[in-house]
């Protein structure tokens, strides 16, 4: 039986109602500060903290809650005749609900405006332990740091199954749970934060890797197994993750979703979002191990997909799709005749639905296109953890420069921007040929870039595409003019890169010899 709250919080968010409904089942309520003035302004009764405790808040609000009859009477065994006893010795009544939730850190360093004294101030301490005293005793104290789960508890409060004011403990043990992940995480923005400054402590000048790294995540799932079925394997999503990221998607149907089906679904998705600024509205993208083998952009999702679908149809098979427009009836009819592993697009109609229900096995993941870009890209190597800003650099044509004697047309020029695009999500050595706004032929994750160069014009033959007036991006430069004469070899006309070769004139001359345009984008996109 609950017979007395603690509720002091900072995010107010459905507080109110919620000490409303406390109150109408005859729970006594203890608070603080603001949240004390809420309850009382707006008619719920209340006894202020330092009232209940006769001891006054101080220190500019810093000692509200630590107090021996705040905390033996969350931590105090129900159990335990002497607990008890002590409780009724020091007139301590139980306390059988905390709900709490802390100050803004985050939000606060956030600010470019922040100021370390700033910071220090909005460091929660009663906040975090009188949340960890009550998850320590869950067993008997109903513990709330999230909005969220207001209705879970007033739902099994309110329920005739049971005695008035019951929460399972199934419920205890899931919020205490959720607790501790809770001020795991703050702690662990705070130390971010904190070795983040330099000697100066300036927020401005802040590292963006601090000397002690936490990350949090939540798992959505267990996996069957991993990249091979002798590995397990799990997906965990980020607390934070982006507009328009995968960890934000919507499984409309199918099978569950595997390790490398999510590794294929985020390159394939990644690439497509790409694509926003492009004058066509539909882009196509298919993924293979990882690495585009089709892209094309179109009229609408089904003419993309066509186009994307020439440039190597064998890989294709068993592939992963996506898209950045919806999936309408015409792109689902034809989507179905191909074996598909996932279908990813912002939306999929009605009809599109219907008409892939008879492919059950098929996932189909719907997620809202957004521009938002992780923050931070990770790689774990034996015995530590690679960090690194993502790559999020979009070249513009005001950024390229022409390093021969021939100039780019105007469609050119378009179909060098869609190329550059397209190889930047490509696996390294990366050759692209492209034409018309759709690849021509891939090469990729090759040790030499030569080999790309041959595989990509392969692939276009073994597709019955023509490489003739073909424009090439190459993620990196050309470090001898071997690879450019394989690509004009192969009918390209135009050539991207990114340039900074120690032979760069020894290419370009080649590329004035046989008669192609080349530009140097300054900027490279090794993909590992």
């Amino acid at each position: 039986m609950i017979k007395q709250a603690l509720i002091s919080v900072s995010d107010k968010t459905g507080v109110l109602d919620f000490a409303r409904a406390l109150s109408a089942m005859g729970v006594n309520i203890l608070s603080t500060g603001g949240t004390a003035k809420l309850l009382a302004d707006n008619g719920v009764a209340v006894t202020e903290v330092a009232d209940y405790t006769g001891f006054p808040e101080m220190l500019d609000g810093r000692v509200k809650t630590l107090h021996p009859k705040v905390h033996g009477g969350i931590l105090a065994r129900r159990d335990l005749p002497e607990h008890m006893a002590k409780l009724e010795e020091h007139d301590m009544p139980t306390i059988d609900m905390v709900v709490v939730n802390l100050y803004p850190f985050q939000a606060t360093v956030a600010k470019d405006t922040c100021t370390l004294d700033e910071a220090i101030e909005n460091i929660d301490i009663g906040g975090p332990t009188m949340l960890r005293s009550a998850a320590k005793n869950h067993k008997d104290v109903i513990v709330i740091c999230d909005p969220a789960d207001y209705g879970v508890v007033l739902a099994e409060m309110k329920t005739t199954d049971n005695a008035p004011g019951y929460v399972s403990y199934d419920t205890r043990f899931m919020l205490a749970t959720k607790v501790y992940a809770h001020t795991a995480q703050y702690d662990g923005a705070i130390t971010n934060y904190l070795s983040s400054l330099g000697p100066t402590k300036a927020h401005a000048s802040r590292n963006t890797y601090p000397q002690t790294l936490n990350v949090a995540f939540e798992k959505v799932q267990d996996m069957r197994y991993g990249e091979n079925p002798h590995q397990s394997a799990a997906f965990y999503r980020d607390l934070h993750a982006t507009e328009g990221a995968l960890g934000n998607y919507r499984q409309l149907q199918g099978k569950e979703l595997s390790y490398n089906n999510i590794a294929d679904a985020d390159a394939a998705w990644e690439c497509v979002k790409s694509f926003g600024g492009f004058d066509q509205a539909a882009a196509c993208v298919i993924v293979k191990h990882a690495n585009p083998c089709g892209v094309a952009l179109g009229t609408d999702a089904v003419d993309a997909y066509k186009r994307a679908l020439q440039t190597d149809p064998t890989s294709a098979f068993g592939g992963i799709i996506a898209f950045n427009v919806e999936i309408d009836a015409a792109a689902a009819t034809e989507l179905a005749k191909l074996f598909v592993e996932v279908l990813i697009a912002p939306s999929f109609s009605a009809e599109a639905r219907q008409i892939m229900s008879a492919k059950q096995n098929v996932r189909l993941l719907e997620i809202a296109l957004g521009n938002g870009v992780n923050a931070m890209d990770f790689k774990r190597v034996g015995g530590g953890l690679l960090v690194q800003s993502a790559d999020s650099k979009n070249v513009l044509i005001g950024d390229l420069k022409v390093v021969t004697k021939l100039q780019p047309t105007q469609q050119q020029l378009q179909d060098l921007m869609f190329a550059w695009r397209v190889a930047k999500y490509v696996k390294s050595n990366a050759i692209v040929f492209c034409g018309n706004n759709m690849t021509l032929g891939v090469g990729a994750g090759q040790m030499s870039r030569i080999d790309s160069a041959r595989i990509a014009s392969i692939k276009a033959q073994n597709a019955g595409l023509s490489l003739a007036g073909s424009v090439v991006a190459s993620d990196a430069f050309f470090p001898f003019r071997d690879g450019l004469d394989v690509v004009v070899d192969a009918g390209a006309t135009c050539v991207i890169q990114p340039g900074g070769s120690m032979r760069d004139q020894e290419v370009i001359d080649a590329a004035d010899e046989r008669g192609v345009v080349m530009l140097y984008t300054g900027i490279r996109h090794f993909r590992h």
